[in-house]
C-alpha cells in the first residue's frame, strides 16, 4: 500500500488498517472466532444464524471469505443444530421409477441453458433421453420457443425415430408440461378432453 495507494484499503494514523469503512481482520483463527463468539453467544444476539449474523458483523468488520466462513462457524454451533427446527415435512421413502419394458417406451427430457447464440438464434439444449437404453437425442433450440413448437420439434425429431413415449419424465414446470402434452397430441390428432374427479 505504500508502494501503491490502493481505492478501497486505508492505514489510519495509528497504523491500522481499513477496508473502506471497515476494520480488516487479520488472518488469526483465533481473533477472528473471538468476534464470532461475541455476535453469535452473546446475551443480545441469540444464536442467530449465518445471514444475520453477518449482516450485524459486516460494517464493521471486513476479512476475507467472511461470510464463507460465519456460515460454516454457524453449522458448527451444537446450540444451534440441536434447537433451531427443520420446518419442512419430513421426506418419505424414496420412491424409484419403474424399469421400462421397451427402448423409447419411457424417456426423460431436460433442458441445458446458457450458450452463445448460433448463426440460427438457437441457445439452449434439448436432452430427451431414452431410460432403457440411455440413449440420448440433443436439440438445438431457442430459449423463446413456446410449448407448440417444441411439440412440433418432438413431432419431427423423435416420434418420427422412435414413435410415441408410454411415460415422459420432466421437473419442468406444470404450465409447461400441460401444454406441451396437449400440442403434442393435438399435432398427433388426437383430442385432450380435460375433466376432474369432481363434476358439479
Amino acid at each position: 500500500m505504500k508502494k501503491e495507494p490502493t481505492k478501497h484499503f486505508r492505514v489510519d494514523e495509528q497504523g491500522v488498517l481499513w477496508f473502506k469503512d471497515r476494520l480488516v481482520v487479520p488472518k488469526d483463527r483465533e481473533l477472528k472466532n473471538k468476534l464470532m463468539d461475541e455476535a453469535h453467544h452473546s446475551k443480545l444476539s441469540i444464536h442467530p444464524g449465518s445471514n444475520k449474523m453477518y449482516q450485524e458483523l459486516r460494517p464493521r468488520y471486513w476479512w476475507t471469505k467472511m461470510k464463507k466462513e460465519i456460515a460454516a462457524y454457524v453449522a458448527r454451533c451444537d446450540m444451534c443444530c440441536r434447537v433451531k427446527a427443520l420446518h419442512m415435512r419430513p421426506a418419505g421413502m424414496l420412491q424409484p421409477l419403474s424399469i421400462p419394458d421397451w427402448k423409447w417406451d419411457d424417456i426423460s427430457m431436460d433442458f441445458i441453458t446458457g450458450f452463445p447464440t448460433t448463426p440460427k438464434g438457437n441457445d439452449s439444449i434439448w436432452v430427451i433421453v431414452d431410460r432403457l437404453t440411455k440413449s440420448a437425442h440433443f436439440l438445438p433450440v431457442k430459449t423463446t420457443f413456446r410449448p407448440p413448437q417444441y411439440a412440433e420439434k418432438y413431432i419431427a425429431e423423435i416420434v418420427r425415430l422412435h414413435g410415441i413415449p408410454k411415460t415422459i419424465v420432466s421437473d419442468r414446470g406444470s404450465q409447461f408440461t400441460a401444454h406441451f402434452s396437449e400440442h403434442l397430441h393435438k399435432g398427433l390428432g388426437t383430442s385432450l378432453i380435460w375433466s376432474t374427479a369432481y363434476h358439479p
